[in-house]
């Protein structure tokens, strides 16, 4: 099939550009690398990609490219491209958060209604459209979504915006709202890339709260195997949670990092931050029961796939 991939250059949608690659689908990936404040990483992330011959690369602005023209003869598009992140969606950034997850997402949505042969939209929503949490109970689909952050209301947002189009258009979407997600790759402003990065430099690190917030962590490839199910997915105006093996607190992520790098993490206590949820746990039945959803990779297994990546990713050059 021909597919597209929005973010295609980030954690998530490099990871998902070779898996369907290999899989003998024809990939256009599209980011703008160009506008992100730490190029280099992205630019790691499509290295494999780029030696693909059947993958075609789109360095682009996806709020001004030609959407109509980029999805005329495509299958499936991917929508991952966005700004995600709980602290910085506060204050004036939010009108950013506005225009990459709900603008962004409403103009391919348009392209997508107007694309002939689309078989299928996936979008990739948050958990944080779920909001807070005490950690007692698991968040199903049909839990309410009370979002406690601008971002996660702009990803709740989206997530409607999906159903709209398919409502009164009939775009075929399905939406998956992602826990956590971890593992080579990931964003250095996301928790695990931070935490390791800091170790190897021996750099204060920020922990906010007490560190007994816990998460539902998501390793990358069973996230990407998530994506592949929703392709295939024959019905649409669904969604679905996508979660981990296994949850843990702060402070054992904390723990698990100091064991990998073999010394203590400086550590520098902070007061908690608007909008961070207190607990996150996935309840998948329902991914497990219509798309075969089936986590593998252990917490203690994808943290050190992670470390190797960090090690590597700065390690023998030693960026700041």
């Amino acid at each position: 099939m021909k597919i597209v991939i929005t973010g295609a250059a980030g954690f998530i949608g490099s990871h998902l550009s070779e898996t369907l690659l290999a899989s003998g689908h024809e990939v256009t990936g599209v980011d703008h690398i160009d506008a992100h404040p730490v190029k280099f990483v992205k630019e790691d992330n499509l290295r494999d990609a780029l030696r693909h011959p059947s993958f075609r690369w789109l360095a682009a602005d996806l709020l001004t490219v030609d959407l109509d023209a980029l999805f005329a003869d495509v299958d499936v598009v991917f929508h991952l491209a966005g700004i995600a992140g709980v602290r910085g969606s506060w204050g004036a950034s939010f009108k950013d958060y506005l225009d990459a997850n709900v603008l962004l997402t409403q103009r391919v949505l348009e392209a997508c209604k107007r694309a002939p042969g689309l078989k299928k939209l996936v979008y990739a929503s948050s958990s944080s459209v779920y909001g807070g949490g005490d950690g007692g109970a698991f968040s199903s689909e049909s839990s309410p979504t009370r979002p406690i952050s601008p971002y996660g209301l702009t990803k709740l947002a989206g997530e409607q915006l999906c159903y709209v189009y398919y409502r009164e258009f009939g775009v075929p979407y399905t939406a998956l709202r992602y826990f956590t997600v971890y593992g080579p790759r990931q964003r250095p402003d996301m928790g695990f890339h931070r935490f390791m990065k800091a170790a190897l430099f021996d750099e204060p690190l920020p922990v906010y709260g007490n560190g007994e917030q816990t998460r539902d962590f998501t390793y990358v490839s069973d996230l990407v195997q998530a994506n592949v199910a929703a392709m295939r997915y024959a019905r649409h105006g669904t969604v679905f949670n996508v979660g981990g093996v296994e949850t843990a607190s702060v402070n054992e992520v904390v723990r698990r990092i100091e064991a990998l790098a073999g010394k203590p993490l400086k550590l520098d206590r902070l007061p908690e931050q608007a909008g961070d949820p207190f607990a996150t746990r996935a309840d998948v039945t329902l991914a497990k029961r219509e798309l075969g959803y089936a986590p593998a990779v252990s917490l203690a297994e994808g943290m050190a796939k992670q470390w190797a990546y960090i090690v590597r990713l700065y390690g023998k050059e030693a960026k700041p």
